[in-house]
């Protein structure tokens, strides 16, 4: 909808994809109400992250989340904006939040069948460099007609019924999947609503470009470093590949999702289970990602296999595309772990 072009009259606003999406699946239209509300706080979020500087909202706010990073004042606004839009949408019963502890059950009266797992503002230590930051989540169906409990979470990924992430870069942009294949949506902040850029993307079979933090060269496990080896001197010799690390999950999972290529997140000596966590990040990415034609596995087992025992669970986590992540596992395979 740019100003040169003529202004389209029946445009695919992101509202109205998950509908006809709802409509095709002859659903209730619970869902449909979910990702409205999520797309609503995400929009706000968006609003949020380009007048943080204006509104004295970049910096610390003080505390360390549950799992130990620093939150960030915008991580709080955030994460209050997702909790609130979600418990007011009638279709939630449990929330986790990679800012809180428990797990936050929906107070009865607006309690519906829907669990989603998020992370309001991922890579928050980029905020005051400006650098891109997300928002992640996967929803499920609870399928218990017990009282909701956080059990209710730790149930493995490949039972997801929808995941996406936002990304707050140049542009703000939605990618998401309700299992038929990951559909792109840009923020147009003339009419307020998202629409459809891309639609069922297909990841790259290889890619050239590979995303770690190579600062943790010295806790690598010998599998990795071979693999990054191959990476810098091909053996056969070809054009070694590019590196690309933000530091920030999103905006390297999007570009590896667009251009191909492998994103990895390891365990290491530091941190021997990983560092990503399961259910908020690992597992909405890898669905994204498979639904693309990629692969995510832990090194060991595909990530949607793991199955939780843990909110904050962490996990190490390889993905992108398909040759260049059956590369690194060959490499695994070579490099047995000692137990």
């Amino acid at each position: 909808m740019s100003d040169q072009s003529p202004f389209d009259v029946d445009v695919i606003t992101l509202t109205r994809f998950v509908m006809e999406q709802g409509r095709k699946a002859k659903g209730t239209g619970e869902l449909t109400q979910l990702l409205n509300s999520m797309l609503t706080a995400i929009k706000a979020i968006s609003s949020a992250v380009r007048k943080a500087g204006l509104a004295h909202m970049y910096g610390i706010a003080g505390t360390m989340n549950v799992t130990g990073d620093q939150v960030k004042k915008l991580d709080v606004l955030s994460n209050d904006l997702v909790i609130n839009m979600l418990q007011s949408s009638y279709s939630t019963c449990v929330l986790v939040s990679e800012e809180n502890k428990e797990a936050l059950i929906t107070p009865p009266e607006r309690r519906g069948k829907y669990v989603v797992c998020f992370d309001p503002l991922d890579g928050s230590s980029n905020i005051d460099c400006l650098a891109s930051i997300g928002t992640i989540f996967a929803i499920y169906r609870k399928t218990t007609e017990t009282e909701p409990s956080e059990k209710d979470a730790l149930v493995p990924g490949k039972d997801i019924v929808a995941a996406g992430y936002a990304l707050y870069g140049s542009a703000t942009l939605v990618a998401l999947t309700t299992g038929q294949g990951v559909n792109c949506f840009m923020l147009d902040p003339a009419v307020g609503e998202f629409i459809l850029v891309d639609r069922n993307i297909k990841m790259k079979k290889k890619g050239k470009i590979y995303s770690v933090n190579e600062g943790y060269a010295k806790y690598f496990d010998p599998d990795i470093t071979e693999y990054l080896k191959k990476k810098k001197f091909p053996e056969d010799g070809s054009e070694p590949y590019g590196s690309r690390y933000v530091g920030s999950m999103v905006a390297d999972v999007h570009r590896t999702l667009i251009y191909g290529g492998i994103f990895m997140y390891p365990a290491n000596k530091k941190s021997p289970k990983g560092k990503l966590r399961l259910l908020y990040e690992c597992n909405p990415i890898a669905f994204i990602v498979e639904q693309a034609g990629g692969v995510a596995t832990t090194g060991t087992q595909r990530v949607l296999d793991v199955q939780p025992e843990s909110i904050h669970q962490r996990v190490p986590c390889i993905l992108g595309s398909p040759d260049d992540v059956e590369e690194f596992l060959a490499c695994v395979q070579k490099h047995p772990k000692r137990s």
